[in-house]
């Protein structure tokens, strides 16, 4: 019971510092904080897995399983967001309707 209080309680600690730091982040940083975070969802990725592979009961399993497909979907999402992010900053090759000799 008490471990399952302070795991609660470490929980909810992360998500408000989570929330606390990113909400100060000027908007400026927010690509290179995504790439960064990428890095943090690989390791929560590894972490999931790790749980599922140690998992005993079928709780434990499909909480294990459901887990590898949040924290999967979650870094695929971070490195396809950074991506479109990043394709704003690179120069566009359009035309100008000249035409070079």
């Amino acid at each position: 019971m008490i471990e399952g209080l302070a795991a609660l309680y470490i929980f909810m600690l992360a998500g408000f510092t989570g929330y606390e730091i990113i909400s100060r982040v000027p908007v400026i940083l927010h690509t290179p904080l995504m790439s960064g975070s990428n890095f943090v969802h690989g390791i929560v990725l590894v972490g999931a897995m790790f749980a599922l592979g140690i998992a005993e009961t079928p709780a434990q399993q499909a909480i294990g399983f459901i887990a590898v497909l949040l924290g999967a979907g979650n870094a695929v999402g971070g490195y396809v967001v950074t991506e479109r992010m990043l394709e704003m900053f690179k120069p566009s090759n359009k035309d100008s309707g000249k035409e070079s000799s």
